[in-house]
């Protein structure tokens, strides 16, 4: 299903359909192996469309890895899997020089890290320099080895995973690296009917998903992303939700205001308008609205959200910080004119 020419989304009025279309096949080809995490999926999906990178934080057995790696078969492009340990250096991520004694000459070995979608599996095991050399290129779209730089592939995509529940050989992570991720995505395990029939598929005959896309094509697909008309209202909106977890009591919120240390930064803002972008495509509209917005603030949030030592003893979440911030505003009721009247 590579997308050519003349699936070219049309001005304004078709965008809606054929992107649809694009969307509605890339989720079908996921669910054929991946049963009931379908807002995990869509999170993905908006990520990747929004040039974003996603931490993916659960237990072990709700089918993480699983999951990035068949998105990244439906995808196409070049997958690297890194499984991350306390004896990791970042020589084994980036690559490395060789030295050739024939030749007299050292020769660059390029790391995982060098593919169009990376899976970081358990990213809180590895030590401090592994996780510094990831951020460079998760930031800066290039990797240093030695004394030479080099561009990782376009598009690049970062989806790491991490275990809350072990603390033994782990490093948490920065609050720098932290807020490069645009999403920080809690998986939790399947309902039980979706996992009956997880039972079922693994009992049965094996599902090959097909590869619908390709590097150039989901370059293209961001590119329509980036056309998504955003009101400046919606820009606002986002920027007050964010504004309102730095400086509670100016909001009217002195309740969770001792629980809160620092706020979201300005890359949250931008990433819930980002992300916005890509969820409309996704749903088919060609226009954000402030439910898109609401509907990714905690995903944008919960990691950028850093507490007090009252607020964690108090057993107050991020999660529990950002409702009180919906509920303080709510998505706002906006005329579109003909694009959408709320």
């Amino acid at each position: 299903m590579a997308i050519t020419e003349d699936r070219r989304l049309p001005e304004p009025s078709g965008r809606s359909t054929t992107s649809s279309g694009v969307m509605e096949q890339l989720l079908f080809e996921v669910k054929r192996m991946i049963v009931g995490q379908d807002a995990l999926v869509e999170r993905l999906l908006v990520a990747i469309l929004a040039g974003g990178h996603v931490l993916l934080e659960g237990v072990p057995g709700p089918a993480k890895t699983m999951t990035i790696k068949t998105l990244a078969q439906v995808l196409g492009g070049k997958f690297g899997r890194v499984q991350f340990t306390p004896d990791l250096v970042p020589a084994d991520l980036s690559g490395t020089r060789i030295y050739n004694m024939r030749a007299n000459s050292f020769t660059t070995e390029l790391g995982p890290i060098f593919a169009n979608l990376l899976l970081a599996d358990e990213i809180n095991r590895a030590p401090a320099k592994v996780q510094s050399a990831l951020l460079e290129a998760m930031q800066e779209h290039q990797v240093t080895i030695g004394q030479q730089t080099f561009p990782v592939p376009q598009p690049f995509f970062v989806l790491a995973t991490q275990n809350p529940i072990e603390s033994d050989g782990t490093y948490p992570l920065p609050e720098a690296q932290l807020d490069r991720f645009m999403f920080k995505v809690v998986v939790d395990y399947p309902t039980y009917e979706d996992e009956v029939v997880v039972v079922q598929r693994v009992l049965g005959q094996s599902v090959e998903v097909r590869t619908l896309l390709c590097p150039e094509d989901i370059l293209k697909l961001q590119d329509f992303v980036a056309e998504i008309y955003v009101d400046p209202r919606v820009i606002e909106y986002a920027v007050t939700v964010v504004e309102a977890s730095r400086r509670p009591n100016e909001h009217g919120l002195e309740s969770i205001a001792p629980a809160i240390m620092f706020g979201g930064s300005p890359r949250a803002s931008i990433n819930l308008i980002a992300g916005a972008r890509a969820l409309a495509f996704i749903r088919g509209r060609d226009y954000i609205l402030p439910q898109d917005v609401a509907e990714l603030a905690r995903d944008v949030l919960r990691h950028r959200l850093i507490l007090t030592y009252e607020g964690i003893a108090a057993g107050i979440t991020p999660d529990r910080i950002v409702s009180h911030l919906l509920d303080r505003y709510p998505p706002p009721r906006m005329d579109l004119g003909d694009r959408y009247v709320a």
